[in-house]
């Protein structure tokens, strides 16, 4: 056990010694891996459940429960940009778990003209990621997993590559309902750029993430809640970087510390009325934030799902707000290919 935490310890201290992340590329890596997920706000490390989806999330969140286990996404993201994915997980052993996918955003179509506005045709954008994630069961509350990601986008004429890696950790304890999760994730960088400085190809690191997710149930209450800590490697979440100046403002810094704060975390509510239904609504405040109009009501920053199993799948709906006044639809299907007879 004292070699498996110094392991931990090793491979947290690498991530952490990567130099940080602008903006960086591949927003395909920010977006949520299942409807269950875009309902719990965009992101959550910890929930150990029999959802291979979150092991898009944290690949430690892989278990004995998502062996075999086989995942379609799809969302409407905006107007004809449409995101999904599929995820299927396979264990060797008690002990080793995997978990093989392929994501992709596509743009849309989009019309080619000249610069005196003559029609030539059209041309498409699209964003492609395969993922590869290994977790290793340590102990039997303590679970360890790593994924690698390569990425290729392709607009019109124009492509970049990249990669990026996932490391994560992840405790259970179904006794007392109680989980915890903790990822760095999208670490990488764009190895082949569009643009090239001085003919040389320009490298663009990845924004990565660092999360923090802590998951509670309630024996005699059939609710679940959780909060995810996200972005902890950069404290200012804000599009601009405010500079206290004058007195007013000095004022007001106690506020905006709070509001920064609170800007890094999002809470859920999950009730489980029965064994194969749940109900979920989340509330991310940096959305909020970013997406709040004077004089006008907006739900933006709350999430919305459910999910039921009939026969042999597990069907999920999300709803976030990425656009004011306008929510997104995430749809999920999920099945055990041993309901199939594949063993």
């Amino acid at each position: 056990m004292k070699r498996n935490c110094i392991l931990i310890v090793l491979l947290s201290l690498c991530v952490l010694a990567y130099p940080q992340a602008g903006d960086g590329t591949f927003k395909l890596l920010d977006l949520p891996s299942s409807a269950r997920v875009a309902a719990m706000g965009g992101t959550n490390v910890a929930m150990h459940d029999d959802d291979v989806n979150f092991s898009a999330m944290n690949p430690a969140l892989l278990s004995e429960k998502t062996h075999n286990m086989l995942s379609f996404n799809y969302s409407n993201y905006f107007y004809d940009i449409n995101f999904g994915s599929v995820l299927y997980g396979r264990n060797f052993g008690d002990k080793n778990y995997t978990a093989f996918g392929a994501h992709y955003l596509d743009y849309g179509k989009f019309l080619e003209t000249s610069e005196t506005n003559e029609l030539l045709g059209s041309f498409t954008a699209k964003d492609i990621m395969l993922s590869a994630s290994y977790a290793r069961l340590l102990h039997p509350r303590w679970t360890i997993g790593l994924s690698f990601k390569p990425m290729i986008s392709i607009y019109e004429r124009y492509q970049t590559y990249g990669f990026s890696f996932d490391v994560g950790v992840g405790y259970a304890d179904t006794k007392h309902n109680f989980y915890a999760g903790l990822a760095f994730r999208n670490v990488g960088m764009s190895v082949a750029n569009y643009r090239s400085l001085d003919g040389q190809q320009s490298i663009d690191m990845l924004p990565w993430n660092i999360e923090l997710a802590l998951v509670k149930g309630f024996k005699h209450a059939p609710i679940r809640i959780s909060m995810t800590a996200h972005n902890w490697q950069r404290w200012n979440l804000g599009y601009t970087d405010d500079t206290v100046a004058t007195k007013e403002k000095s004022i007001n810094k106690a506020a905006s510390f709070f509001d920064m704060l609170f800007r890094h975390t999002i809470f859920n509510l999950e009730i489980l009325p029965t064994k194969n239904i749940y109900l979920l609504v989340s509330y991310n405040h940096r959305r909020q934030m970013e997406m709040n109009v004077n004089d006008y009501k907006t739900a933006a920053g709350l999430s919305f799902g459910a999910g039921i199993k009939v026969y042999k799948f597990h069907i999920d709906a999300g709803f976030a707000q990425y656009q004011v006044g306008r929510f997104s639809f995430h749809a999920t299907f999920t099945t055990y290919l041993s309901e199939f007879g594949v063993k």
